[in-house]
This record gives C-alpha cells, sequence and structure tokens, in this order.
C-alpha cells in the first residue's frame, strides 16, 4: 500500500497536490494512513517540489499535505515511543517486562 501511495504521488504529483488542496484539504485521509504510507507519500512529496518542475500554487499544496504527512509519521513515532518506554527493567538494566501504557493517568 505504501507503494500505490509514493505511485500516486509521484505520477500524479502534479494532480495530487491540486486534488488534495482542492477537494477536502491537503490534510484529507492523512489520519488513517500508517507510518510508512505517510512517510513513502512525504519522500515522494520532497522530490516533486526538489525537482521544482511543479506550478507555484500546487507546489504550496503539496507543501501543506506534506506538513500535514510529517505530523502524522510524528505522531506515529511518539506513539511507539510511548509503548517503548513502558518496557519495565530489573536492576540489572534488562528488561523484565512491561507496564500498561496509561499508569500515570
Amino acid at each position: 500500500m505504501a507503494d500505490a501511495a509514493k505511485a500516486t504521488s509521484a505520477k500524479g504529483g502534479q494532480s495530487a497536490g491540486q486534488t488534495a488542496g482542492q477537494a477536502a484539504g491537503p490534510a484529507a485521509g492523512v489520519d488513517k494512513l500508517s507510518f510508512e504510507q505517510a512517510l513513502a507519500e512525504l519522500e515522494a512529496i520532497v522530490g516533486n517540489l526538489e525537482r521544482g518542475s511543479v506550478p507555484l500554487e500546487e507546489s504550496i499544496a503539496m507543501y501543506e499535505r506534506g506538513e500535514a504527512l510529517k505530523m502524522r509519521c510524528d505522531t506515529l513515532l511518539r506513539a511507539a515511543e510511548a509503548r517503548v518506554e513502558t518496557i519495565t527493567r530489573d536492576a540489572d538494566g534488562r528488561p523484565s517486562g512491561t507496564a500498561p501504557l496509561d499508569a500515570d493517568g
């Protein structure tokens, strides 16, 4: 599926940014993407913008979508870090089990 998102952005980079910007905003559907899907699409957007062959308005829409994708990746990474941080350790520093994610609250 990540390849599909990348292919959509890469081949339709010119229309993908425009569609996202005109239809439902640049963040449309981003919250449903996996980390890998969001990262693949973000990489495709960066590649299109670096080539500089995209018209200004479309570049802005693509940039906005890229920001939404970056935030999605950041959110998913923070969630993963929180899960990793709940691994408990024994006196020697070796993993000894896990603690509930909501131990604070």
